[in-house]
């Protein structure tokens, strides 16, 4: 496993930022553009994602960054959610909807295996690191 020295290397950061990016490819299309509130809505859960990841990462705490992390995971479901809206109404289409229904829900499944991870390390965040060893 590679050292991880900022949230960008996380690869469930790399991953939300991949499924936000397609977020806003697929509101950016169609019908789907033309419902604002809706458009906003899923492009706000999907950067929730990565920016939870970021802001737990920094907070240098694992109990802070796992709270975040639950938030990150809560916001893979809202778009999950809204991915299964979005398809009720026409919006995207069949094959669109269930890859990224299944990026989501994998992200989910990531971050779920991170935070147990977490859970079980001897370190307790970077800010109880002793600098000198």
């Amino acid at each position: 496993m590679s050292k991880v020295s900022r949230f960008e290397d996380l690869t469930i950061f790399q991953m939300a930022r991949d499924l936000c990016k397609e977020v806003y490819v697929i509101t950016k299309k169609g019908e789907f553009r033309k419902d604002s509130r809706f458009v906003q809505q899923i492009r706000a859960a999907a950067g929730s994602i990565m920016d939870n990841i970021a802001e737990g990462y920094e907070r240098d705490g694992n109990k802070e960054f796992i709270n975040f992390l639950y938030i990150a995971k809560g916001s893979c479901g809202e778009v999950r959610s809204q991915i299964i809206r979005a398809t009720d109404v026409g919006f995207i289409d069949k094959d669109t909807a269930t890859r990224l229904y299944n990026d989501s829900l994998n992200l989910g499944k990531s971050i779920s295996k991170f935070i147990t991870s977490l859970k079980g390390s001897q370190i307790t965040g970077l800010k109880n690191l002793n600098p000198e060893s």
